[in-house]
């Protein structure tokens, strides 16, 4: 049984000719090859510079909206020291609540896994328990302490 070398594809044949395999002769295939593959590098090098440019440039713009929100937020704190000192207070007494609530919602689920896994009902009834409390007292919470930081964090 014989094979005809056409009817095999490109990728597995191999020009052994004088022509083909040596690089002084102009317009070989290997040079020609060469050629595209040092333009399709340079394409690539080029592409990303551009890539890097705009990761730089988004990068100095959420720089700059972050040190716009510190900046915001500390002349708040300023203007407004006692308020500043409550929400510290209160962020203080909210995260014991937090606590209290966390430590509700894990006895709640060690007594429970096993008909959260058999059933949806109890596991839906759950979530919709715990869960939009917890999330809305995680917001507030998060809030209070941003409007409390002593020191705003600058990047």
């Amino acid at each position: 049984m014989s094979h005809d070398p056409q009817d095999l594809s490109p990728v597995f044949r191999i020009d052994v000719s004088q022509s083909a395999s040596d690089p002084h002769v102009p317009n070989s295939p290997q040079t020609n090859q060469g050629s595209e593959i040092t333009a399709l590098l340079q394409q690539l090098v080029i592409g990303q510079d551009r890539q890097n440019e705009l990761l730089e440039e988004l990068v100095d713009q959420m720089g700059a909206a972050q040190r716009q929100r510190v900046s915001e937020l500390g002349q708040w704190k300023e203007a407004n020291p006692l308020l500043a000192r409550r929400c510290r207070a209160a962020a203080e007494a909210l995260s014991q609540v937090q606590t209290e609530f966390l430590q509700n919602l894990t006895v709640e689920v060690n007594d429970n896994f096993e008909n959260m896994m058999d059933g949806e009902f109890v596991l839906n009834e759950f979530v919709d328990r715990y869960g939009p409390r917890l999330a809305h007292l995680n917001g507030v919470l998060q809030l209070l302490s941003q409007l409390s930081a002593q020191h705003p964090v600058n990047q």
